[in-house]
């Protein structure tokens, strides 16, 4: 039994918008791929206003750009950065190659590889989002990308000085002052003076998200992101103040930001629709956190927390915030998340920013099959075979043979029947 305090109102696609960003998305690619810098150019001047001689910032302007960021800034951006290196090392110490010999003589193994390149995005905008330079180039670097292209907007007009020190910091080997679609097709397409990229990393607005999707194939992505997602799954122990406080920090990202909290307790719930209406009456993002809140915030009370882990289950949620009185319940109990902050003492916003996970997190139902960014996404996880045994290689071939004929690949098949007869002695029908 399940009542819900507050719903989030039905909406109908705007589909002409989805068709509009499709369009003019495609129309640049296109534009960029047969024009090159000459279009990016033209593209950033009426986007950003922004056309320098060159996108691209040299060492000694990166040197100066850092050095107008306050010092305790550039002490912050570095212990994150340590955070993000310590743990992605970990996920890349977990992968281990291996060869096994399955059978005398039959050699298999398992490498992981680094791509190549990379093309970083770092959202600009409203809110320049320095925090991505750390998930997206610190963690290719452990993962052993050997070339990273970072791209950030400016913004109005203006340098990001606190991004581009954070890019710098984290490993970038190319920094551009680019952004938008131009710069996420620059990348993956490649301009007489940018590089083409082996795979795309990075949030952005629905551009770069529509750009991303199109661009699938010509280049690797990391994943598909939409709007900010978060869910909170509370007993009657949790504060509401904090439940409230919580949910608003993610509504902030967008007025399209669903935040829903799920509860066992119809008076905390009551006590957070009080707070939410009370706080964001000077909240200095209450124009994107109040119609997220008003448009796309939900609160359900279940009857018990079974009830509750299977119903946030099943919204697959980007964010899941488990504030119970055993959060580490939730480790057994649920499986569809991007990803899970356990009790009072943590919070998204410590995964957003500051504690070491990477934020860059499935969306839309996403984490029904994937994670989130991770050193893995940076690797090609490859196999490869050795037959040293010439008995070994016989056997094998009048297997393949055989298998092969099943389904009419009487190519394959020779293949196999060449190494029985060369290994093995068997004869060769097909041979006249």
């Amino acid at each position: 039994m399940t009542k819900n305090l507050k719903s989030a109102r039905s909406t109908t696609a705007d589909t002409d918008r989805v068709q509009s960003v499709q369009n003019t998305v495609r129309s640049i690619i296109t534009d960029v791929r047969q024009r090159g810098d000459l279009a990016i150019r033209e593209y950033s001047k009426q986007f950003d206003n922004w056309a320098p001689a060159n996108f691209a910032l040299n060492h000694d302007q990166i040197d100066a750009i850092i050095a107008t960021v306050p010092d305790q800034v550039l002490a912050d951006i570095r212990t994150v950065q340590d955070r993000v290196h310590t743990f992605a090392r970990h996920q890349r110490n977990s992968l281990a190659d291996f060869e096994i010999e399955t059978e005398p003589g039959v050699l298999l193994g398992q490498k992981s590889i680094p791509v190549g390149s990379v093309g970083a995005y770092v959202p600009g905008g409203r809110y320049p989002l320095v925090a991505s330079a750390h998930m997206t180039v610190v963690t290719a670097k452990v993962a052993g990308v050997e070339r990273v292209t970072a791209c950030t907007p400016p913004i109005r007009g203006e340098i990001p000085a606190a991004t581009v020190a954070a890019l710098h910091l984290a490993g970038a080997d190319e920094i551009l002052l680019l952004g938008g679609t131009q710069a996420v097709a620059a990348m993956a397409v490649g301009t007489e003076s940018i590089g083409k990229v082996d795979m795309l990393a990075g949030p952005g607005n629905a551009y770069v998200a529509e750009a991303k999707r199109q661009l699938f194939g010509t280049v690797g992505i990391d994943l598909f992101a939409g709007p900010t997602e978060v869910l909170i799954i509370a007993d009657e122990h949790a504060d509401p103040l904090v439940v409230a406080v919580d949910l608003l920090s993610q509504a902030e990202h967008g007025p399209d930001s669903p935040a829903v909290l799920i509860t066992t307790s119809e008076t905390l719930g009551q006590s957070v629709i009080a707070l939410i209406e009370k706080l964001l009456i000077d909240m200095p993002t209450a124009d994107f956190a109040a119609p997220a809140w008003r448009d796309h915030g939900e609160i359900i009370v279940v009857e018990n927390l079974e009830a509750a882990y299977v119903l946030a289950d099943s919204y697959a949620c980007e964010h899941v915030q488990i504030l119970t009185r055993n959060p580490r319940e939730a480790l057994d109990k649920m499986r569809n998340y991007g990803a899970l902050f356990l009790g009072e003492g943590t919070c998204v916003s410590y995964g957003d920013k500051v504690i070491g996970t990477n934020h860059t997190l499935p969306t839309g139902g996403a984490a029904n099959y994937t994670g989130g960014l991770w050193v893995g996404k940076y690797l090609k996880t490859v196999t490869y075979q050795e037959v040293t045994d010439p008995a070994a290689s016989a056997a094998l071939g009048q297997l393949c043979g055989r298998a092969a004929r099943v389904e009419s690949f009487e190519g394959h098949a020779r293949s196999g029947d060449i190494r029985a007869h060369k290994f093995g002695g068997a004869s060769l029908s097909w041979i006249h």
